[in-house]
């Protein structure tokens, strides 16, 4: 059962939010001239104090409350009376889903799986009713996406969220009004929780104030995963979180999809995260503008990643044949990389014929996406003879290309020999082929390549790690099935 500091100590919700300040938040006083401002104003107010009593007394105090109440289990029965007297209190009516999700009646212990609130307007007063539920119950998600929060609403709800250490991944995005004051709490709350480990604040321009708080916060903050797709973070937002990111240790994935990033400041500015940044283990760029010029700036960088990076998502960037000669001279080298998606790039049959040799010989890549890059047969045969040299491939994705019938003899031969190969994804034949004869080989050739990736795949018995290639962050759709 989660006990409440405040109650035990006699504070009022008014005086949590004055405590909360009284420590780590004094230390960022001096950040813009609208804090100062805010100080001023706090300090202006009708005369509130408050005084702790010596931390031993506190941690007594404690330790007394949280022995007297050991026996107790608080049901979401009694949680949901006092979220209704809260509402009443601050005149709202009762959110739907809140109570829906309180009516389940089940004792209070350990975390609720997710308080879902997309979508929902979610008002000044609303939020300060939601105070009793973030007290007593801990989320392992709670979604605030597309809420309409505006600057007090959100300062207050992102304030209790750190207060009560409510939850360990938190959804803000398509909130555009939080406002100055909304901001900072949301640059607080990165700062100081102990327990968030993954925000979500994709769909909001991050520039200006926003974009300035929140990297400030990024430089020590504890996070281990970020979601910032489609923020316009391309050129001084960007320079400004590759900036704090460079000395962040604990942010292992980082998610910058949509973004508009170019082919020259921003991945120049993303090469020089890889060299200063060891400990992100995914960078999601895919739907971006990164280019060829942009890809060499990024193989520049992968190179200094000894054992760092370990998933790279490149999908839809304009990547041609041209950038597979930049990606040629980093594959040997490179030691870490075990996921790489070029998918919906415009490869075509000689780019995989560039970086044939140098996928034999890198000892690292696990799984590789090819989806959507124009590859046919002669393409297939250049990735087969891969496979048959291969001992560490096995996830191969080459949906949404034209391999008939030579690419998938090819690719069944190679598995003959290949031990390692587990998934590979290839289209079914087109339901226009009019030849019964050629139908039926491909279908053929296409169970004997299932069945031998499932061998493979039991044999072996996989580090496994997830398919990032078919992953929703991908924005992709195609079928996860061994041949699909």
């Amino acid at each position: 059962m989660i006990l409440n500091r405040d109650s035990q100590l006699g504070f009022s919700s008014e005086e949590r939010g004055m405590t909360r300040c009284n420590g780590k938040e004094n230390q960022e006083q001096t950040d813009e001239a609208t804090e100062k401002t805010g100080t001023e104003k706090k300090k202006s107010k009708a005369e509130k104090h408050v005084s702790f009593p010596p931390d031993e007394q506190i941690v007594s105090g404690f330790a007394e409350l949280q022995h007297k109440n050991a026996d107790r289990c608080l049901t979401l029965t009694e949680v949901m009376a006092a979220y209704q007297q809260s509402c009443s209190k601050h005149q709202v009516q009762p959110n739907a889903r809140v109570l829906e999700l309180l009516q389940q009646g089940a004792c209070v212990g350990g975390s609720v799986k997710c308080l879902d609130l997309k979508g929902e307007r979610l008002e000044h007063r609303a939020c300060e009713a939601l105070e009793t539920v973030l007290k007593w119950l801990h989320f392992d998600f709670i979604s605030l996406q597309a809420a309409q929060l505006e600057e007090n609403g959100a300062a207050s709800l992102l304030d209790m969220i750190l207060y009560y250490e409510s939850t360990t991944h938190l959804d803000i995005s398509d909130n555009s009004a939080m406002a100055t004051s909304g901001w900072r709490a949301l640059a607080h709350l990165i700062k100081q929780s102990t327990r968030l480990s993954r925000l979500d604040v994709c769909n909001v321009a991050l520039v200006d104030y926003p974009s300035q708080s929140l990297c400030k916060a990024l430089a020590s903050s504890r996070l281990s995963a970020l979601h910032l797709d489609n923020a316009k973070l391309s050129g001084l937002p960007l320079f400004t979180l590759v900036t704090a990111l460079k000395s962040n240790g604990n942010l292992k994935e980082l998610h910058l999809s949509h973004n508009q990033l170019n082919s020259f400041q921003d991945s120049l500015q993303l090469g020089d995260l890889l060299r200063y940044n060891c400990t992100l283990r995914t960078l999601q760029l895919s739907h971006n503008f990164i280019s060829d010029a942009g890809l060499e700036e990024l193989c520049d960088g992968l190179k200094w990643q000894v054992t760092g990076l370990k998933v790279l998502l490149l999908r839809n960037n304009k990547i041609t044949t041209k950038g597979m000669r930049h990606l040629a001279k980093a594959l040997p080298v490179i030691r870490g990389l075990q996921v790489l998606d070029l998918g919906e790039n415009l490869l075509g049959n000689e780019g995989v014929h560039i970086i044939r040799e140098p996928l034999m010989a890198n000892c690292s890549l696990l799984q590789l996406g090819l989806a959507q890059t124009a590859i046919t047969c002669e393409g297939a045969v250049a990735l087969a003879e891969v496979l048959a040299e291969s001992r560490f491939l096995q996830t191969l994705d080459l949906s949404q290309n034209q391999v008939r019938l030579g690419g998938l003899m090819a690719l069944c031969l190679a598995l003959r020999i290949n031990r390692s190969l587990g998934t590979l994804h290839v289209d079914q034949p087109p339901p226009t082929e009019q030849d019964k004869l050629l139908m039926e080989t491909q279908i053929s050739l296409r169970s004997e390549i299932t069945q031998r990736c499932l061998a493979n795949a039991s044999s072996s018995g996989f580090s496994s790690i997830p398919d990032s290639l078919t992953s929703t962050d991908n924005t992709d759709h195609h079928d996860n099935s061994p041949t699909s």
